[in-house]
């Protein structure tokens, strides 16, 4: 018999409907049964691509005796951290303040009002019955000091990251850059890229502020470290060689064997990064993987009306990768012995298998393989290309990994603004298609009639929307809308995103702080109410609004936007000293304020093409406005005919010039004062 999670859309949700457990999904149903009964609850949080919450589901949840105990002395509350990461933040916060770490599957035992007393991430069968036997008994006979503990629990989770508004005036300099990137730098792994760490994630942010770093400081070690994360992430088993796209993390330190789940922020952002390494130093494995891996989103996570799916499990037939590794007989059936010899030098194929698997092989570029690609004439480029479409077709029929259809706000901004931003430095125009498209599909379908942006969209027998926007969302999408603004000069989209910012501004604004709160004032309330500051696998909604009211107080010059944002910064900056690696978005904005940024304006009728010209440089601290008309304050009084380009910066223009060439030199003089 289904539980109360068949009448859930998540894919997540619905996968746990037929457990034995008596599962409600997050709400008042369920916390208004545990207050009224006095019970425990049982939150148990993880998303439908989590390897680790299969097994615990086969495990526990699946096992009758496992949920007798749980359903006679929890109510058991299934959530799917996507659609309520405000459930998740509050709850993983409590465990790592228990446990010293966290993960998913997450799983968190309360008081009946929700305040946290005992939590883990994945238990095994009999430490799990253990757990809820000596729970249950503890409230029974000790209920006193188990609500002292959860107050005492709750008040931290309610401190952690708070902070408080900084009346101290501060001046910034780049020596505050070299300050948080020394101590940085110490982590780096200098043979294997990325961090001196395993497991080991891509981090795209902490990439993106390298890059930038190495350019306004001109650090050839920041560009050093950069280009060898990026290429052993391209060459490691970590991104998928068939059929493009990267796994969430690699389990090793060599990026060898990945975690295999495919999820869209991760991919979203990777898109972004090496579109923007291209442009700093071209390289044409960059522009491979951007177009891999847009041609996988396009192909398997494109909904037909137009929105992003969420994520590709890791397993498939119930084991994880089964759908992306392959033994060498199976590949030497399907393709010529010349085709074979290429293919299985140029992934590390053996007979015996490349990892744990036996006689198992995860595609992956290897070491030496330079010397390989040098030798690689005409002939074998196209043997392996014929290799790889054999490969691509024989994988097809495979039972594919499940796929998180959800579609949420925030994650679609994200992979709106990786097609846009390699539509900057490539010029597809396939690329820009598919994000108008997107943003066309969040205005029609994730934005309700208040102007509330809503979070989850999912096709329904009713068509509901579920799920109002957290900050994530709102900081997300804004981004994306501005930079659609700067490749169409249609202001059409900054209305909309100034639109947005306003809500923001009026519903999740903490004045104590002058930072925001991750949900609005209109959610229902929860143990507390937290921000969001720090920059982990993607950079935090206060630091992404942050750099949205920056760019918005530029293009509307509105200094209420740009105070603010200067305020947050302010606020944030001592802990970007201590801790670089987790205030990477933050540190992008810190280099914007510390050199300026250039406003340039481009005008006339060949503005398109002088547009797409500028995009060939790698200009990170510009923001691109103009067109052949336009509203906005810094192009009044710029359209005279001719095609122009103005180069701001301070509130100051340099004299219009005619060609990018010169706009170059107008930039490169440094004679506009840095502010």
């Amino acid at each position: 018999m289904a539980n109360r999670l068949i009448k859930e859309t998540s894919p997540y949700l619905q996968q746990h409907a037929h457990n034995p457990v008596d599962w409600y999904p997050w709400g008042e149903e369920a916390l208004s049964k545990a207050k009224n009964e006095n019970k425990l609850i049982l939150v148990s949080i993880g998303y439908s691509a989590c390897h680790w919450c299969h097994v615990m589901e086969h495990e526990s949840f699946e096992d009758l005796s496992v949920a007798e105990t749980m359903n006679a002395n929890y109510v058991c509350i299934k959530v799917d951290r996507e659609e309520r990461p405000d459930v998740d933040q509050i709850y993983m916060n409590a465990v790592q303040l228990m446990t010293g770490q966290g993960g998913w599957p997450l799983n968190c035992i309360c008081l009946p009002d929700q305040r946290p007393v005992y939590g883990g991430t994945y238990f095994g069968k009999s430490d799990w019955k253990k757990v809820l036997s000596q729970l249950a008994g503890f409230w029974e006979q000790k209920p006193a000091e188990a609500v002292g503990y959860a107050e005492r629990l709750t008040e931290g989770v309610k401190q952690i990251e708070k902070l408080n508004l900084s009346s101290e005036s501060t001046f910034y300099s780049a020596g505050d850059l070299e300050a948080i990137y020394k101590p940085w730098e110490r982590s780096f792994d200098t043979k294997e890229g990325g961090y001196n760490r395993a497991p080991k994630f891509p981090l795209p942010n902490n990439w993106q502020f390298m890059l930038r770093y190495a350019h306004v400081m001109d650090s050839a070690s920041a560009w050093k470290a950069t280009q060898l994360t990026l290429k052993k992430m391209a060459y490691g088993g970590i991104y998928d060689h068939i059929g493009g796209g990267f796994a969430r993390y690699s389990v090793d330190g060599q990026w060898h064997v990945p975690h295999f789940e495919k999820m869209l922020y991760d991919n979203a952002q990777l898109v972004s990064l090496y579109a923007e390494a291209y442009q700093y130093s071209p390289d044409s494995l960059y522009k491979q993987v951007v177009y891999e891996t847009l041609d996988w989103v396009e192909r398997e996570m494109l909904s037909e009306e137009g929105g992003f799916y969420s994520a590709l499990d890791a397993d498939s037939e119930g084991v994880e990768g089964k759908f992306y590794t392959f033994t060498a007989s199976e590949l030497r059936m399907i393709m010529e012995p010349s085709e074979f010899a290429v293919f299985s030098a140029f992934y590390g194929i053996t007979e015996e298998g490349n990892w744990e698997e036996e006689h198992t092989n995860i595609c992956k570029r290897s070491a030496g393989v330079e010397d390989l690609t040098e030798e690689l004439n005409p002939l074998h480029d196209s043997l392996l290309a014929s290799a790889k479409a054999k490969v691509f077709a024989y994988r097809s029929k495979r039972v594919r990994p499940g796929l998180d259809h959800k579609i949420l706000a925030g994650w679609n901004g994200m992979m709106q603004k990786g097609f846009i931003d390699a539509y900057k430095v490539f010029k597809e125009p396939r690329f820009l298609e598919i994000a108008v498209v997107n943003a066309n599909f969040i205005l029609k379908n994730l934005v309700n009639d208040s102007g509330a942006l809503l979070r989850v969209f999912r096709k329904t027998p009713d068509s509901k929307v579920r799920y109002t926007a957290f900050l994530d969302d709102y900081s997300f999408v804004i981004d994306a809308f501005i930079s659609l603004y700067e490749v169409t000069f249609n202001e059409d989209w900054l209305q909309e995103a100034q639109k947005l910012n306003r809500y923001v501004l009026t519903n999740f604004f903490d004045p104590g702080t002058g930072l925001f709160f991750y949900t609005s004032q209109m959610d229902q309330d929860l143990i507390a109410r937290k921000h969001e500051i720090m920059d982990n696998v993607i950079p935090s909604s206060n630091s992404s609004m942050a750099l949205n009211l920056f760019k918005l107080g530029h293009l509307f010059q509105d200094e209420t936007y740009l105070e603010q944002s200067s305020e947050m910064l302010k606020a944030v900056f001592p802990s970007i000293k201590t801790y670089g690696s987790g205030y990477s978005n933050w540190g992008i904005l810190l280099i914007n304020v510390i050199f300026g940024v250039y406003e340039i304006a481009v005008t006339g009728p060949d503005y398109e093409k002088l547009r797409q010209e500028l995009e060939n440089y790698f200009i990170p601290n510009k923001i691109l406005l103009g067109g052949s008309s336009g509203k906005l304050p810094l192009l009044q009084d710029k359209f005279s005919g001719e095609s122009k380009i103005f180069v701001c910066k301070n509130r100051t223009c340099r004299l219009p010039v005619t060609s990018v060439s010169e706009a170059l030199k107008q930039i490169n003089l440094g004679d506009l004062s840095v502010g």
